[in-house]
């Protein structure tokens, strides 16, 4: 059965630069991928069809308009498919899990389906966040999340993520924001150690991250926890949230204080980045 890995998209910080004539935000981040994510499969079928599974699946409902279908169809109208998605990311959490797996089903179906096209401009059509998650590699997004640039060298380190069972959605936090623009970050063109990363994204803010604690304070619980686990560098917010994440020295000691933690109904995880240079599960 073909399948594809959706990783998670971690926003390691993220400005607000400014707003278009239309609404929409301008934006600077640095984006990340993690090793955890939710799988998606394709079987042959008589009809293009959606199954739902996973810890999260309950959430999501396989109607017309899920990402994953709007995907099919964007990339072959009456494309005949299975599609299976394994939901093991919390919905409405601020980690690109939509996004990411409507990208992995772009590159799912292109394959099974023989299609060689360019995926950018699909992916674009479907969301600002789902061209960058086509390759699940660092890059620097600016414009709404479009305009995408190579990210600075990352060293090794580790990251735990925390999500305590709340969903955000994104148009309630923007609407919630308050203040000025921030402008896009200086950052060097790579980093030797974590630490070294961590102080320099220490500089730069999530501008989302105090409207979404004024819409579910357990955010600034889960951030309080984040920072105060042993060997944690910095404790951030991920994109509008609520999920949180706390970068260490290394995936070894991420996954270890991910274990540490023992809140019910928190969702939490740790480790290092995914690798797309591997081969794909």
């Amino acid at each position: 059965m073909p399948r594809r890995f959706a990783p998670a998209k971690v926003n390691l910080f993220l400005h607000v630069t400014g707003r278009r004539g239309d609404g929409y935000h301008l934006l600077d981040s640095l984006a990340v991928f993690p090793a955890v994510g939710d799988v998606v499969s394709v079987v042959p079928g008589e009809a293009l069809t959606l199954s739902i599974t996973g810890r999260f699946g309950g959430v999501l409902r396989a109607e017309p308009d899920n990402l994953l279908l709007r995907a099919a169809r964007a990339l072959r109208p009456e494309g005949h498919a299975g599609l299976l998605l394994e939901k093991n990311l919390p919905v409405a959490s601020g980690i690109g899990g939509g996004s990411a797996d409507a990208a992995a089903a772009l590159r799912l179906l292109a394959c099974y389906w023989g299609i060689e096209t360019p995926l950018e401009g699909v992916a674009l059509e479907l969301g600002a966040d789902v061209p960058v998650c086509l390759d699940s590699k660092p890059a620097r997004m600016g414009g709404i999340g479009e305009i995408l640039s190579p990210a600075p060298q990352l060293p090794r380190f580790g990251m735990v993520l925390v999500n305590p069972g709340v969903a955000v959605p994104t148009p309630a936090v923007f609407r919630a924001r308050q203040g000025g623009f921030t402008p896009p970050a200086a950052l060097p063109a790579g980093w030797v150690d974590a630490a070294g990363m961590a102080a320099d994204l220490a500089r730069c803010t999530n501008d989302l991250q105090a409207a979404a604690i004024g819409i579910q304070p357990v955010i600034g619980q889960v951030l309080e926890v984040l920072a105060g686990l042993p060997g944690a560098l910095l404790a951030r917010m991920s994109g509008s949230g609520a999920t949180c994440l706390a970068i260490f020295a290394t995936p070894e000691a991420a996954t270890a204080a991910a274990a540490a933690i023992n809140q019910p109904g928190w969702w939490c995880w740790g480790g290092g980045l995914y690798d797309p240079a591997l081969a794909d599960i």
